[in-house]
């Protein structure tokens, strides 16, 4: 009578212990789990070339605010220094240095341009709100408008307060 009562009280909780193993062990592979393995896989391009500058290096070439404009570095990184403009305490842009060594398309896209800051070529794109000079062939400097109060003509004022020659002799 004991055996068989032992067995009727062991028998729910085997078959709870084996659903439970067995429910946990059915694992679907995450749908990030390719993407995962593609980007960190042997061979993999690395996201930043390992000569390009230090995003620090870039902080002395950024123009000090002025006018009623203050400057906030927001983001540095290897290849990438990124400061916000600010007025009346509102975002009114975004200024940036990038090494385009790291993705030459950037750099590329600069032979279409028509216009110059200095002896560095320019272009405006309209549609995204920024405007940038290439020096270098290698270091993109933009403007980006977060305002509509900030305009293009605000843009290229402030890409000339760069210091976009010193920039040049970076090695």
């Amino acid at each position: 009578m004991i055996v068989s009562n032992w067995r009727k009280a062991l028998t729910p909780i085997v078959l709870s212990v084996v659903l439970l193993f067995s429910a946990c062990s059915s694992k679907e592979p995450s749908k990030y789990a390719a993407t995962q393995k593609e980007t960190t896989g042997r061979n993999a391009p690395t996201a930043i070339a390992k000569n390009a500058e230090a995003g620090g290096d870039f902080n002395k070439f950024f123009p000090q605010g002025d006018a009623g404009f203050a400057r906030v570095f927001s983001q540095e990184k290897k290849g990438f220094a990124e400061a916000k403009l600010n007025k009346g305490g509102k975002n009114v842009a975004v200024m940036s240095i990038s090494d385009t060594i790291s993705l030459p398309a950037a750099a590329k896209k600069y032979e279409r341009s028509t216009s110059k800051i200095g002896s560095y070529p320019l272009l405006d794109e309209a549609p995204l709100k920024s405007t940038g000079v290439l020096v270098n062939n290698r270091y993109q400097v933009k403007v980006a408008s977060r305002d509509p109060s900030f305009t293009g003509t605000d843009r290229k004022a402030w890409l000339q307060k760069f210091n976009l020659d010193g920039l040049s002799k970076l090695k």
